[in-house]
C-alpha cells in the first residue's frame, strides 16, 4: 500500500511540475511574441520591456530545474524547457549578432547622454566624461542633459570654447553638437503638439566631403511612469500609459517634423539621442519607419545595454540610446562605452559614408 501511495504522489508531482512548467513556457513564449510583434501593445506590453532582465531569465532556469529528475518530464518537455530559456537569452534580452557594412568613408559618431548636472557635483565629473570620449576617439559626438545646473536648464555647461578638444562645437539648451569636421546650419527647433513640447538639434556636417544630416533628441524619462507602476501596481497604471503616450507622441512629432524639414533633402541622415526605448517599442519603430535602421542591431555584439547600472540593481539592462541612420549610410560596428562617468553609457557607431 505504502509502494502504491507513494507512485501516487510521484506521478501526481509529476503533473504538477509539468503543469507548473508548461504555465511558464508558454507565458515566456507569448510575451516575447508580443513585444516582438505588437506594433502598439497595452499598457503592461509596453511596461514588460523596461523590466530588468532577470525576471525573465530566472523563470526560465526554473523550469529546467525538473530536467534533474528525468523522469518527471518526457523528452519533448525537456527541449521545450532548454529551448525557453534559449529564447529568453536571445529574442527577449535582444541578443544581436553583427552584420556589418563594408565600403564608404569610416566616420566615428557617439551619442551620450552625461548627465552634466550630476558632473557638476563632483570634483572629476567634467574629466570622468572627457576620458570616456577621448577612450573612445569619436569624430563627432552628440550629447544631451548637458544642463548647467539642473534639468530644465536653458543653458549648456558647454556654451563656449572647444569642447573636449573638438574644433567645431554647436551647443544650446541640453544639447551639444562636438565635431571634427565642420558644422553648418545647426538650429535648435521647438515642435510643439496639444500644449506639449519637444526640442531637438538638427546640424549639417561636412565629413570628409559628403554632407550629412545629423539629428540629436532626447525623449521623456520613463522614470515617472516606472515608479507609479513599481509603487502603486494596477493603480500607476494610468500614470504609466500618460508617461509612455508622451514619447510615442513625441516620437511621431519628431517624424511629421523631420519629413517636412528634409523633404526634396538628398543628404543621409543620422538620428542619435537619448530615446528613453528600447528598439522593440512603438516608439522606436515609428522612427525606423522613416526608413532608418538601428545601427546596434545592425552590427553591434551582444546586448548593447546603455542603461541602468547606476540604479539599485547595479547593472545595465536596457538599450535606451540609440543611433539610427538612413539606407546611405553603413555600419561596420557599433558598441557602448563604461558606465562609470555618467548614468548613462555612450554608444559608439562606425558609420560609413558614400557619396551619392
Amino acid at each position: 500500500m505504502l509502494t502504491r501511495f507513494t507512485h501516487h504522489l510521484s506521478r501526481a508531482t509529476a503533473r504538477l511540475v509539468r503543469l507548473v512548467v508548461g504555465v511558464v513556457i508558454t507565458a515566456l513564449v507569448l510575451l516575447t511574441a508580443a513585444q516582438q510583434l505588437a506594433n502598439v501593445g497595452p499598457w503592461w506590453l509596453e511596461l514588460s520591456r523596461y523590466v530588468p532582465y532577470p525576471a525573465y531569465v530566472l523563470p526560465a532556469v526554473l523550469a529546467l530545474l525538473p530536467l534533474l529528475l528525468p523522469r518527471w518530464l518526457g523528452r519533448a518537455w525537456e527541449a521545450a524547457s532548454a529551448a525557453t530559456l534559449a529564447l529568453v537569452l536571445t529574442l527577449t534580452m535582444g541578443l544581436v549578432w553583427p552584420r556589418p557594412d563594408a565600403g564608404g568613408t569610416a566616420v566615428r559618431l557617439m551619442t551620450y547622454n552625461v548627465k552634466a548636472y550630476l558632473a557638476a557635483r563632483r570634483s572629476d565629473g567634467f574629466d570622468r566624461l572627457a576620458q570616456e570620449v577621448a577612450w573612445h576617439s569619436p569624430d563627432i559626438v552628440v550629447m544631451q542633459d548637458a544642463h548647467e545646473a539642473h534639468p530644465g536648464s536653458g543653458h549648456s555647461v558647454f556654451e563656449s570654447g572647444r569642447v573636449f578638444g573638438y574644433p567645431h562645437v554647436h551647443a544650446v539648451d541640453q544639447y551639444v553638437v562636438a565635431s571634427r569636421f565642420p558644422l553648418r546650419g545647426c538650429v535648435l527647433r521647438h515642435i510643439g503638439w496639444r500644449g506639449e513640447e519637444l526640442a531637438y538639434v538638427r546640424c549639417v556636417v561636412d565629413a570628409k566631403g559628403i554632407e550629412l544630416d545629423l539629428v540629436t533628441v532626447h525623449f521623456e524619462s520613463p522614470r515617472s511612469g516606472l515608479n507609479a507602476a513599481r509603487r502603486e501596481g494596477l493603480e500607476g497604471a494610468a500614470d504609466w500609459q500618460r508617461n509612455f503616450q508622451e514619447r510615442l507622441d513625441q516620437s511621431r512629432a519628431l517624424v511629421d517634423a523631420l519629413a517636412h524639414d528634409l523633404a526634396g533633402n538628398r543628404r543621409p541622415l543620422v538620428l542619435a539621442g537619448d530615446l528613453n526605448a528600447p528598439e522593440s517599442s512603438s516608439v522606436i519603430r515609428t522612427l525606423l519607419a522613416l526608413g532608418l535602421r538601428d545601427a546596434f542591431s545592425t552590427a553591434g555584439h551582444g546586448y548593447g545595454y546603455s542603461y541602468g547600472q547606476a540604479l539599485k540593481l547595479g547593472f545595465s539592462f536596457l538599450r535606451i540610446d540609440h543611433i539610427l541612420v538612413s539606407p546611405e549610410v553603413g555600419v561596420a560596428g557599433c558598441f557602448v562605452g563604461n558606465g562609470e562617468a555618467s548614468e548613462h553609457r555612450p554608444v559608439i557607431a562606425d558609420l560609413l559614408l558614400r557619396p551619392r
